[in-house]
């Protein structure tokens, strides 16, 4: 079993940036891959960003750029800073985890960017 917790939502104007965080109850040596994914507001739910190896990252076009996926492996936290935010940057971000071939999700954490 792996939990999830993602942290580091909220309100921003366009062009601003949001860290957020998604810590794991385990060692990130037992998991194979984590990832971000986001679903807006009456859309399927979407892959951002994901990270295998501290050299091995992934980026959606929509976000490449501007968004960067990294780990922090002491605290078994993954991370996605935020840039140049825009509006369609909106939605519920969730964080994934693989392990042992099942996957765990996270609640989600709402990012609004609006003016």
């Amino acid at each position: 079993q792996v939990q999830l917790v993602e942290s580091g939502g909220g309100l921003v104007q366009p062009g601003g940036s949001l860290r957020l965080s998604c810590a794991a109850s385990r060692s990130f040596s037992s998991i194979n891959t984590m990832d971000w994914y986001r679903q807006a507001p009456g859309k399927e739910r979407e892959w951002v960003a994901g990270i295998t190896s501290p050299d091995r990252m992934n980026y959606a076009d929509s976000v490449k750029g501007r968004f960067t996926i990294s780990t922090d492996n002491f605290k078994n936290t993954l991370y996605l800073q935020m840039n140049s935010l825009k509006p369609e940057d909106t939605a519920v971000y969730y964080c994934n985890a693989i392990a042992r071939g099942r996957a765990y999700w996270g609640q989600g954490t709402r990012v609004t960017v609006s003016s």
